[in-house]
């Protein structure tokens, strides 16, 4: 029992391990090609592996089977392999079939079979297919009636080529010329052809095997003969030697223009002069500006709208196709691939036919991948189909080859009047380069790298009508080294312009007159300046002046000129209310817009100088805060001397802290702004980017936001984008403006109106100077006498003042006007800095206790107390040298930003409802700042071509602007009052 249980369990351990084993087994094979194989074996296609042969058997040419050797026959097969015999002596060929021994009259091939003489062909059988015991060589009769000659396999007798027969009335060519297969009697061609195609990119002339096969056969059956594929191969050997003129005659376009020249006699075909019967149409002439005449004089008469019954939009192209030899292949409409070399859905391709969508597309293809579809090029006869109902016209598009060749220059290139038109274009041209054979590798091969069509509107047409389109091709040569891992980019475009001659002209008148107009500003900016610094003379520092002012009037005028630009385009192009005809087409990127670009760059390199003097105008303002409280009483204050403590009465100090208080709310307006930065960039970024604006500024009619993620995007327009982007900017930032000034600021919160509160309640005036003469004041005197005090007191205060039961804030007894514009004398200007001296002498601020020395920090504190002193008495007018008085501005002195009236003897406050002292605040200035960030996000965007980057530099660039002015503006503020840095938080 024991031992059947043991052998139990070893069969099964058995079949287990058995059983993994085959499961684990792996299927592999030996890897072989047929390049592997030796002349003794064939590829076996069902093993994928070598196989030897039979016996007196050799490889075939293809190397997939095998084949008896010389000498001997097949006996038997069954389809995968043979049998071989030797054949007997008495009969030592094989026949042609290979399958049978025969008796040779005549000598034997390299391969064991009958040869025959030339002119003669090889009987093996009867008329009834019996095999004869010994094979006849029969003559073909080359003379009358017959005419005939072996045909090409030399198995039967066949008429001789109608060329021959027609020369010399025989098969023999004789004395005359023999070319492709073809007798030509002596003609006007020249014998020795050129049968090499210029690669001019490469500097490399090539060889070509098909032209001199085919040259001269096809020009002179074309010439003598009229065959009519003849000539369109020539055509087409002519089109892929890229239309080329040259002082060599024969060449490919050589020869056709000598056929050209020679058959004038025959007349043109479809009635158009350039079109030679016979010959297909390759040129439009050279004579001088006929390119200007041809694309610039007939429009087309068909008229394209985006909009209504009459809705066009179509751009119908046909293109009559032929093969290298000649033969007409079919018309085709085109669209898809047949003039796109990159592959895409049918859909995005047949957007390059939409009119007025802006069409690119730009891809990188593979050698081996052209080499292997394109082994033979196909040529396009392209026509705009003009057909209306039953009327079908066809309009030929003229053609500009830019590689196209006259004496060795590049004629396309240049100016339009020098441009030689021509028709018919291919795409991929893998056989003129090879070099060898035709069944060689090309040494060159060349592209269609860049095919475009462009569209000119017609100027002041209210029909929609168009110029005939331009086909513009640049081709590339590769050189083939290395084609399994060669690769050449490619690109198709379709592009719409319009004459922007008239529009630059009246961006110019614009831009002139607006120039002028700030110039003028500028002086009165310059002028008024040097009235508040108090200097009459003219000089370096004038001069420099004068040309910031210049530099930021003149950079609103570049700003506005260029977004008035920007709106046109995108109001009269995008709107489709405006487009029931086409008028308006958008500046083709590069040239066209490369002025509307300088101007952007102009108005934000300006902008930058202008924001860049404010800021650094605003860092040096003199500020001092004029404290009016007075000590309520004496003070005890007990004072050591002689050993002996004496108490004594003094006036109990004044508290400094509402000092501080008032200095710390200035420093934190110093940044604040009529709009929130932050908001501004996340709302535009969410127009642009979420809602779908930005889909306006595509370089196509249509207004949608949102477009299929399958349908075709044409690239962004620059003016567009800059125009939408610059738009949307100002709009949110206006509409901000007006919220914060309607309604934020009137019912919820304003910190400038705020801190001219704050200073009435503290007690406190604000003396601030922008210039060395002029200024600004807030009376912050409280009409209360005290502002130290308790809050039931402070209640008190504000509440009598609520009810009208105290005096007015005002300067002046009865008014409430607390602001000013101020503008001093020299004389009080001379005494201010000579109390300021020490202070501007400190080079920080001082520490409240300063064991070394208290030297610096006591005379600062003393010029502090004689400032405020001084000051003050001003104010109370307790100087007769210093008076002032107080007066309007007149409307006209509000509107230039200049006051009339010198300061000689008095100094002047002017009343300033208007709050105007913010101009020394990123407040006053929001229009700088407003168009200053909107340049800013525009440039950037127009630079990277992203929205979204340029909202995030945006939101940077002001952080670190905001960090400036605070920073420095705090520091100056510090140096100028007396605050230490440490209040100011």
């Amino acid at each position: 029992m024991a031992t059947g249980m043991l052998l139990v369990c070893g069969l099964a351990l058995f079949l287990t391990i058995k059983s993994n084993l085959l499961h684990s087994q792996q299927f592999t094979i030996s890897f072989q090609r047929p390049s592997d194989c030796s002349v003794e074996q064939f590829y076996d296609i069902s093993s994928q592996s070598c196989v030897k042969c039979g016996p007196n058997q050799s490889t075939s040419a293809t190397g997939l089977s095998c084949e008896c050797v010389t000498g001997f026959r097949v006996l038997a097969t069954n389809g995968a392999s043979i049998t071989c015999q030797q054949c007997p002596l008495e009969k030592p060929a094989v026949t042609e079939d290979g399958y049978g021994c025969i008796l040779c009259p005549g000598s034997l091939t390299e391969q064991g079979t009958c040869q025959c003489p030339s002119g003669s062909i090889l009987v093996e059988r009867d008329v009834q297919g019996n095999p004869l015991e010994e094979a006849r060589c029969e003559v073909c009769n080359g003379a009358e009636p017959a005419l005939s000659a072996p045909n090409s396999y030399g198995d039967r007798c066949q008429r001789c080529q109608a060329s021959l027969i027609n020369t010399s009335q025989s098969c023999m060519c004789g004395s005359n010329i023999l070319a492709g297969g073809m007798c030509f009697p002596p003609n006007n061609l020249p014998t020795a052809v050129n049968p090499n195609v210029n690669y001019a990119e490469l500097s490399l002339p090539v060889q070509s095997a098909w032209f001199s096969t085919n040259l001269y056969s096809s020009a002179a059956a074309c010439l003598v003969y009229t065959n009519l594929t003849a000539c369109q191969a020539l055509g087409n050997m002519c089109v892929m030697n890229m239309h080329s003129f040259s002082s060599v005659a024969n060449d490919a376009c050589g020869l056709y223009n000598t056929i050209f020249r020679a058959t004038a006699a025959l007349g043109s075909t479809q009635d158009i002069s350039y079109w030679r019967a016979n010959l297909p149409w390759l040129y439009y002439g050279d004579q001088p500006g006929l390119a200007n005449r041809v694309l610039q004089t007939e429009p087309l008469p068909t008229g394209f709208s985006f909009k209504g019954r009459n809705r066009n939009t179509d751009i119908n192209l046909v293109a009559a196709v032929y093969n290298t030899r000649g033969d007409f292949l079919q018309w085709e409409k085109v669209g898809g691939n047949n003039l796109q070399l990159c592959p895409d859905t049918a859909r995005r391709q047949e957007a390059a036919y939409t009119f007025g969508t802006a069409y690119q597309e730009t891809c990188v293809l593979s050698v081996a991948d052209l080499l292997r579809v394109y082994a033979e090029p196909l040529f396009y006869d392209v026509f705009v189909d003009l057909s209306r109902g039953e009327d079908r016209r066809l309009l030929p598009l003229p053609t500009r080859n830019l590689n196209q060749e006259y004496n060795r220059k590049f004629i396309n290139q240049g100016n339009l009047n020098d441009w030689y038109l021509s028709r018919r274009v291919l795409l991929v041209d893998t056989l003129s380069g090879r070099e060898k054979s035709l069944g060689s590798l090309p040494k060159v091969i060349r592209i269609a790298s860049s095919i475009r069509i462009g569209f000119q509107l017609v100027p002041g047409t209210q029909k929609g009508q168009v110029f005939p389109p331009l086909l513009s091709v640049t081709y590339s040569d590769v050189l083939i080294t290395a084609p399994n891992t060669q690769t050449v980019s490619v690109s198709f475009a379709v592009y719409y312009e319009m004459d922007q001659t008239e529009a630059h002209m009246k961006t110019d008148i614009a831009l002139g007159v607006l120039g002028g107009v700030s110039v003028l500003y500028s002086l009165v900016k310059t002028a008024s300046w040097k009235r508040r610094i108090g200097s009459p003379l003219i000089d370096i520092e004038t001069v420099l002046k004068f040309l910031l002012f210049y530099a930021g009037d003149l950079a609103n005028v570049f700003f506005f000129i260029t977004v008035g630009t920007g709106l046109y385009w995108l109001i009269f192009y995008k709107t489709v209310e405006a487009q029931h005809f086409v008028s308006v087409l958008l500046p083709l990127p590069g040239l066209q817009e490369e002025r509307f670009i300088a101007y952007v760059g102009c108005a934000f390199a300006l902008k930058t100088v202008q924001f860049l003097h404010k800021l650094i105008q605003q860092l040096s303002v003199d500020i001092f805060f004029i404290d009016w409280e007075r000590p309520r009483g004496k003070a005890n204050k007990t004072i050591q001397g002689n050993g002996n403590g004496e108490a004594k009465h003094s006036p109990s100090p004044v508290s400094i802290w509402r000092t501080y208080f008032v200095a710390n709310e200035w420093n934190e307006i110093q940044t604040i702004r009529k709009i929130s930065p932050t908001f501004q960039i996340m709302a535009v970024l969410f127009l642009l980017e979420v809602v779908g604006f930005s889909s306006l500024a595509l370089r196509d009619p249509w207004s949608d936001l949102q477009r299929p993620p399958q349908s075709y995007a044409p690239p962004y327009s620059l003016t567009l984008r800059y125009g939408l982007a610059a738009t949307l900017w100002l709009c949110i930032g206006l509409l901000q403006i007006i919220f914060f000034t309607a309604f934020h600021e009137r019912f919820v919160e304003d910190k400038i109106c705020q801190f001219v509160d704050l200073c009435s309640i503290s007690n406190i005036s604000v003396l601030l100077l922008s210039h060395r003469c002029f200024g600004y004041y807030i009376h912050g005197r409280s009409v209360h006498g005290h502002a130290d005090t308790n809050m039931e007191e402070m209640n008190i205060n504000l509440k009598r003042e609520a009810e009208s039961l105290c005096g007015q804030r005002g300067l002046l007894p009865n008014t409430d006007t607390q602001t000013f514009q101020i503008s001093i004398t020299s004389r009080l200007r001379l005494q201010y800095d000579r109390i300021l001296e020490p202070l501007s002498r400190r080079n920080g601020p001082s520490r409240l206790v300063d064991a070394a020395s208290g030297h610096p920090f006591d005379q600062s504190t003393k010029a502090y107390h004689t400032m405020n002193r001084f000051l003050g008495s001003v104010i109370d007018h307790a100087h007769r040298d210093m008076e002032y008085v107080v007066r309007d501005k007149l409307f006209f002195e509000r509107v230039i930003g200049m006051e009339f009236l010198e300061p000689m003897d008095k100094s002047i406050f002017y009343n300033d409802e208007s709050h105007s002292f913010s101009d020394v605040l990123f407040y006053g200035n929001e229009a700088t700042l407003l168009i200053f960030d909107t340049l800013f996000f525009c440039v950037v965007d127009l630079g990277a071509q992203s929205f979204i980057l340029a909202g995030v530099l945006t939101y940077v660039q002001q952080m670190i602007f905001r960090l400036i002015r605070n920073g420095i503006g705090r520091r100056n503020l510090a140096n100028k009052t007396l605050v230490d840095q440490r209040f100011l938080i």
